[in-house]
C-alpha cells in the first residue's frame, strides 16, 4: 500500500494506473476510521482493479471551530486498518497542500442545500463540494464510495459528480451501525460511558417512526418525535425532518415510498445525525 502527501505524486499514480487500463474505486475519508469506512474499502475492492483513499481533515466544512480542534487524527492507525482491506494507495495530505491561497469555488445546489444540515451548518456543504471536487480531480476515480448516513451530503455530491465529474459514478452504501443500531461516526469516539450508552436511543425512534410510517401523516410523526426527546436527560434534539428522498425537501400528509425520517441530536456536545428509509 502506497502511501502518498502530494497532489502531483497522487494524481500521476491515478493517471499511471488509467493507462494501465485499471479501474479506481475511491473512498474519501476524513479519518479516525471505523468498520464503516472499512465497509466503503471493502466494497470498492470488490467492484474496481485498485482502490485509493483519502484521508484529509477538511477545514472549511466544519462551521464550528470546536468541532474541527477535536475531530480525532489517527493516521498511523488508519494506515493499519486500511493494509488488509484491499486498499491501494492512500492520499494523506496537509491543508497546506490542499488550499494554496487561491480562492475557492463557490456552489449553488439550490434547494438540495438549504434543508436539515444546510440550514443548521451554514457554508458547510459548499465546503464538502469543493474538497470533493478536488479530489475527484487527484484521485481521477471510476467510481466513488459515500456512506447513506450522511445522506444530504451523498446527494449533493451526486449533483456535483452529474455536473462537473459525470464520468465518476456514485456509488451508495449502507449506513454502517454497531450491534445496539447507533450508526458508526468518527465523532463516536468523543462521546463519554453515559452518552454513549443514550446515543442508540436516536437509531431506536427512528425505527418507531418507520413502524407508524404507514399509517400516520407526516405532521403526526413529528409531533411524536418531539414527544419523545423532549424530556429524554441526555440527549437534545435538534431537528427531524421527513423528506422526500431525491429532493429532500419536506413532505405533508400520507408518507411515500420515496420518503425518508432524517434527525440530528446532540449528546452532550457531540452532535450525531441519523436517517432511515420509512416504507
Amino acid at each position: 500500500m502506497k502511501l502518498f502527501n502530494t497532489i502531483r505524486e497522487t494524481r500521476d499514480f491515478a493517471g499511471y494506473l488509467r493507462e494501465q487500463g485499471l479501474k479506481i474505486g475511491f473512498v474519501p475519508t476524513m479519518g479516525a476510521l471505523h468498520e464503516g469506512h472499512l465497509s466503503l474499502v471493502r466494497k470498492a475492492a470488490s467492484e474496481n482493479d485498485t482502490v485509493l483513499v483519502s484521508i484529509f481533515v477538511n477545514p472549511i466544512q466544519f462551521n464550528n471551530p470546536e468541532d474541527l480542534n477535536k475531530y480525532p487524527r489517527n493516521l498511523e492507525q488508519d494506515l493499519r486498518l486500511l493494509e488488509p482491506e484491499g486498499c491501494t494507495a492512500v492520499f494523506a495530505p496537509e491543508v497546506s497542500e490542499m488550499y494554496r491561497g487561491e480562492e475557492e469555488k463557490q456552489f449553488d445546489f439550490g434547494d438540495l442545500a438549504l434543508v436539515m444540515e444546510g440550514a443548521f451548518r451554514p457554508g458547510h456543504f459548499n465546503g464538502v463540494a469543493v474538497v470533493v471536487d478536488k479530489l475527484f480531480n487527484i484521485a481521477l476515480p471510476h467510481r466513488a464510495y459515500f456512506g447513506e448516513k450522511d445522506y444530504q451530503q451523498l446527494q449533493i455530491i451526486k449533483e456535483l459528480a452529474k455536473r462537473d465529474h459525470p464520468g465518476v459514478e456514485i456509488v451508495p452504501c449502507p449506513i454502517s451501525r454497531e450491534p445496539d443500531g447507533l450508526a458508526r461516526s468518527s465523532r463516536n469516539e468523543r462521546l463519554t460511558t453515559e452518552m454513549r450508552k443514550a446515543a442508540p436511543y436516536i437509531h431506536l425512534v427512528l425505527e418507531e417512526v418507520k413502524n407508524l410510517a404507514g399509517n400516520h401523516t407526516a405532521e403526526e410523526i413529528i409531533k411524536f418525535v418531539n414527544y419523545k426527546f423532549e424530556s429524554h436527560p441526555l440527549l437534545r434534539l435538534e431537528y427531524f425532518s421527513i423528506a422526500n428522498g431525491e429532493t429532500l425537501q419536506p413532505v405533508s400528509g400520507k408518507i411515500s415510498s420515496s420518503d425518508r425520517a432524517f434527525m440530528a441530536v446532540f449528546a452532550g456536545e457531540i452532535r450525531l445525525i441519523d436517517n432511515i428509509r420509512l416504507i
